[in-house]
C-alpha cells in the first residue's frame, strides 16, 4: 500500500511540471496544475497551508503578494516556501508605464536598481514570472555551484502606453533541472516581477 501511493506521488510531480511559456497568452491560469499552493507571507496563512500541504505535496508555489506592504523590503517573507530574496523590494506601482498583472503588488530591484536575485533552499525544474521593464531584462538560472544553467530574455523595453511591440507584462519562464537561483538582470534599468512561480 506504502509503495503504491508513493508511485502515484511520482507519477503526478513527474505528469504536473511547466511546460516553457515564453508569451504573455500563456496564462498560468489557462494550465490545469495538480498540487500548486498559493504561497502568502502571513505567519497564519502559512501555518494552515502546510497543514494542508501534508496531504498533498505541492508540486508548484505561486507566491501572493498581496500581503506584502508597500515599500517592505522582501527577504526571508517566503523562506518557509522554499525561496528567499536579494535586493527586492514590494510596491504598488503609481506609474501607469509599470501596471500589475494581478493584484496590486509587485516586486521591483532595490536599493540596486535593475536586479533581483532568488535562491531556493531545494533545487527546483520551473521558474517563471509577468515582468515589465524599461529596457531588456534578463533571467537566468544557476546551480548549486553558481553555473549558468538557462537563459532567457525580454528583448527591450515593454512599458505601458509606449511603441513597444511587446506588451506589459511579459511572461518569462526557464525550465531545467535543478536550480539553485535565478537572477533577474536589467543593467540599471527599472522593472517590476508579479506572479513569481516555481516547481518542484
Amino acid at each position: 500500500m506504502v509503495r503504491r501511493d508513493v508511485m502515484v506521488k511520482q507519477a503526478t510531480l513527474q505528469s504536473n511540471k511547466l511546460p516553457t511559456i515564453e508569451d504573455a497568452e500563456f496564462a498560468f491560469d489557462k494550465f490545469n496544475i495538480q498540487n500548486e499552493i498559493k504561497a502568502s507571507a502571513c505567519a497564519n496563512q502559512v501555518e494552515s497551508a502546510i497543514d494542508a500541504a501534508r496531504i498533498s505535496v505541492p508540486t508548484c508555489i505561486f507566491l501572493d503578494l498581496e500581503d506584502l506592504k508597500c515599500f517592505e523590503p522582501v527577504e526571508r517573507q517566503y523562506e518557509r516556501w522554499g525561496v528567499i530574496f536579494h535586493n527586492s523590494l514590494a510596491i504598488q506601482p503609481s506609474n501607469p508605464a509599470f501596471p500589475t498583472y494581478s493584484g496590486l503588488t509587485v516586486l521591483m530591484g532595490a536599493p540596486k536598481s535593475g536586479f533581483v536575485e532568488a535562491t531556493f533552499l531545494r533545487p527546483v525544474n520551473s521558474v517563471s514570472a509577468f515582468v515589465t521593464s524599461s529596457q531588456r531584462l534578463v533571467l537566468s538560472a544557476y546551480d548549486r555551484d553558481r553555473q549558468l544553467l538557462s537563459q532567457t530574455a525580454l528583448p527591450g523595453s515593454n512599458l505601458a502606453n509606449s511603441d513597444s511591440a511587446i506588451s506589459p507584462n511579459t511572461l518569462l519562464s526557464i525550465n531545467v533541472n535543478n536550480i539553485y537561483s535565478v537572477t533577474f538582470c536589467a543593467f540599471d534599468g527599472q522593472f517590476t516581477i508579479d506572479n513569481f512561480h516555481f516547481c518542484l
